[in-house]
């Protein structure tokens, strides 16, 4: 378990971008993921670049029977495969396959962050509203410090997005920043 000062670490997550975007709400989605996937995949070729782990929490849609790799195949083949292919995971990524909100719910994440060395989690993703939100939440009973660029977060409803960051800011002490403010670099 997460003992706080045990980790100094950052690591960024990307949360629920592999998708095939045939579930409901998907065509309010979709705009706002076209606007963060450019921003998304800028956060994760830094990441890269600076050997911050890199780590997609993904939603299996109900295939409990898949791997990470068959989640991204079947999201590739799908008409919104622009969304996905400039973002895919590489060799060196990391995939916790979550059931619910939280990327943290019932996954091996809080290990993986501890097992790492991480203190401090950038959310990227979406849905800002839903999954962002529940994950910052837990992160924050965590102990973790969490950061959200407000640019690479995607909302089906902008309103209750706005009102999701603003949350995450006031209650939960996230930094709500721009993609380019953060420093992927670590502490």
């Amino acid at each position: 378990m997460y003992r706080s000062g045990d980790t100094t670490g950052l690591a960024l997550v990307v949360i629920d971008m592999i998708n095939t975007y045939d579930h409901e709400d998907a065509e309010l989605l979709v705009p706002s993921a076209r606007r963060i996937v450019p921003v998304v995949a800028d956060l994760i070729g830094r990441a890269r670049a600076a050997e911050t782990p890199v780590i997609y929490a993904n939603d299996n849609f109900g295939a409990w029977r898949s791997h990470h790799g068959e989640l991204v195949d079947a999201a590739l083949a799908t008409r919104h495969a622009d969304l996905v292919e400039p973002i895919r995971p590489d060799e060196d990524s990391l995939f916790v396959v979550k059931a619910r909100h939280s990327v943290f719910y019932e996954t091996p994440l809080t290990y993986l962050l501890w097992h790492l060395g991480v203190g401090h989690v950038v959310l990227s993703g979406q849905v800002t509203e839903q999954c962002i939100l529940y994950s910052a939440l837990d992160a924050h009973i965590r102990h973790l410090e969490v950061t959200v660029p407000r640019d690479a977060v995607a909302s089906i409803h902008p309103q209750l997005g706005s009102a999701a960051l603003e949350m995450m800011e006031r209650n939960m002490g996230a930094r709500i920043v721009t993609a380019e403010e953060i420093d992927l670099t670590g502490p």
